[in-house]
Order: structure tokens, then C-alpha cells, then sequence
């Protein structure tokens, strides 16, 4: 019997002290059958008692359950990065077969908006490049550009940046469609964005959050950054006569 006089402190004591004991003999209810069989507890889901042999088959059944919703989520997850990994093979392939520049930036259009869902897709080109000419989707700044500034964050860092971007930001990117963005992702291109970036942009505050995995759109950047590449001039065979 708990002696009350000596407090909750002592209460407690005595707990730990049978909790540690019945760690340390598992053995114990197999040993007491009857007392295993007068143990009752509360019912997790109403006010009735159960055995604690039944309560051990409800916790086993919750982490079952448990277990089944993380494999679910698991595989979920590599459907949508199988699904994702095709549809950036199908983007280098196109990308390889584009001859040109100006056929590059068309394939990159037409890729982003058709297997990617980016309907506001945004090329933006750093320095002198004659043989591009600006559209919708591409645009050609200097690099004193100082609408430039508010990416130097981006760029030096070199890595992907998904979430919400500065009003100026959107304005520069997107023009008129600006206050329609509602979360964006910026990709800088080549050594700390020395190409320049793509910008995807969505209506959608949840399509891009800083919360993502940015594996994907870093690769895609490699890809761009070389596509963009300008192809040099093979070399001329010399005279032999």
C-alpha cells in the first residue's frame, strides 16, 4: 500500500521504480497470469476498459496503420520523381536535337509549357547575344542591368530558390502578369548565374515553396546552361599542297 504522507515526490518514485523493474523482467506476466489477467485499462477511443493484451493488439494495429501510411507516401513520392525523371529525359533529348540557340530557347518554351505545367515561364540572358532575338519568353539585359541587383543573393549562392518573390522581382520577370504570380521558382544559369536565370512562375502560392526539392531544377539548369552554350567553330583543316 502507498504510504500518501510522503507526497507525490515519493508516488513517483515508487512508479519508476516498478516501471524499471518490469523493464528489466519482461518475463514477469508470464510468470503472474493472473495479474496480467486483472489488468485493465482505459479504452483509447471511449470510456470502457480493455485488457492490456487488447490494448497491445490497438497500439500494434495503429502502428501498422502508421507504417502503411508512410510506405503509401513513399511511393507516391517515387511515381512523382519517376514521372518527373521522364519528363526531364524527354527535355534533354529535345534540347540535344534543337541545332541552334534560337532553337533551343523554342524547345525550352514549348517543353516548360507542355510537360511541365509552366505556363509563366521567364529566360532571362546576361550580356551581349546578337543572335537572340527577345520574345515573350527570353529577354536580353546587359550585365549593369540594375533590375539585376535584387538577384545577387540568387546568384551568388548558385542554387535554386523556390517561394515568393519581391514585387520588383515579379514586376521585372513578368510584367503585366505580375500580381497574378503567386509563388515562384529562380534557377540561376551557369557559374553563379554568369548566363543568367529562368524563372517559373505559378498562380498558385503552394506550386513553389521554400520547402522543395530543388534536385530537379538544378539538373535542369546544367542542361540549359549548356544547351545556351554558344557551339565554337570546328577548326580548318590545313593545306597540304
Amino acid at each position: 500500500m502507498i504510504n500518501t504522507t510522503r507526497g507525490v515526490a515519493a508516488v513517483e518514485t515508487e512508479e519508476e521504480s516498478i516501471a524499471a523493474y518490469l523493464q528489466h523482467n519482461p518475463d514477469f506476466f508470464e510468470r503472474h497470469h493472473a495479474v496480467l489477467a486483472r489488468l485493465r485499462l482505459p479504452h483509447a477511443r471511449g470510456g470502457s476498459t480493455i485488457s492490456l493484451v487488447e490494448r497491445q493488439i490497438e497500439v500494434l494495429r495503429e502502428k501498422h496503420a502508421a507504417v502503411e501510411a508512410k510506405l503509401a507516401e513513399f511511393v507516391r513520392v517515387a511515381r512523382a520523381n519517376d514521372a518527373l525523371a521522364d519528363k526531364l529525359h524527354r527535355f534533354t533529348r529535345q534540347l540535344l536535337r534543337a541545332g541552334s540557340r534560337e532553337g533551343v530557347i523554342a524547345t525550352m518554351e514549348s517543353g516548360l509549357r507542355v510537360d511541365f505545367d509552366a505556363f509563366h515561364s521567364v529566360l532571362v540572358l546576361v550580356g551581349s547575344h546578337p543572335d537572340v532575338t527577345p520574345q515573350r519568353f527570353v529577354r536580353v539585359v546587359r550585365a549593369d542591368d540594375p533590375n539585376l541587383k535584387s538577384f545577387e543573393t540568387l546568384f551568388s549562392n548558385g542554387k535554386p530558390r523556390c517561394g515568393q518573390a519581391r514585387d520588383s522581382q515579379r514586376e521585372f520577370l513578368f510584367g503585366s502578369d505580375a500580381n497574378d504570380i503567386g509563388s515562384v521558382a529562380l534557377v540561376p544559369l551557369g557559374e553563379k548565374g554568369s548566363i543568367g536565370l529562368l524563372a517559373l512562375g505559378s498562380t498558385d502560392r503552394d506550386r513553389f515553396h521554400p520547402g522543395m526539392s530543388t534536385e530537379f531544377l538544378a539538373r535542369m539548369a546544367d542542361l540549359i546552361a549548356d544547351a545556351l552554350m554558344p557551339v565554337p567553330d570546328a577548326p580548318q583543316a590545313e593545306s597540304t599542297a
